[in-house]
């Protein structure tokens, strides 16, 4: 007897229409994972997806502040600064190890234009590359009135 079909529902993070929703969603980002971790070309652009990812789903992965700090400084200094990942990542680690003073700022409702599943069609490690880049230009974007937050934790890995 053949499997009924999941149900397309709304991602409740990002709004992407997805068979199971939420649990679509997160299915496309273990498939993009899991090629990252197999082809180095791919995984260049890690980080920086993981961040979108997560601050386009904070209900799950952004919990509290310092986790919150953590996706969205990355992308400023990733975007803004052109840091690479992992100095960004070194830095960001020193700064948050510990308790840091850090109060959450409220979220915004709208979290970018674009999506994983803008990403998931690329074909070659230079269009995904690209499609992750545009992708975590839109969500910094949506994060707007949190740059000046970001912007005070960056200063201090520059």
């Amino acid at each position: 007897m053949a499997e009924a079909a999941e149900t397309i529902e709304r991602c409740d993070g990002c709004g992407l229409a997805a068979p199971g929703g939420a649990r679509g969603c997160e299915a496309i980002l273990h498939g993009l994972s899991a090629r990252d971790f197999e082809d180095l070309r791919y995984f260049r652009v890690h980080r920086l997806m993981i961040d979108a990812y997560c601050l386009q789903h904070p209900e799950r992965y952004c919990r509290s502040a310092k986790s919150l700090a953590a996706h969205l400084v990355s992308l400023c200094l990733i975007l803004e600064h052109g840091a690479d990942a992992a100095t960004g990542s070194r830095c960001l680690q020193r700064l948050l190890d510990g308790a840091p003073q850090l109060e959450r700022p409220a979220l915004p409702a709208f979290r970018g234009t674009l999506t994983i599943a803008d990403v998931h069609e690329a074909d070659s490690p230079d269009a995904y590359a690209q499609a992750v880049r545009r992708w975590a230009e839109a969500v910094w974007r949506a994060y707007a009135a949190l740059h000046a937050f970001a912007h005070d934790w960056a200063v201090r890995c520059l």
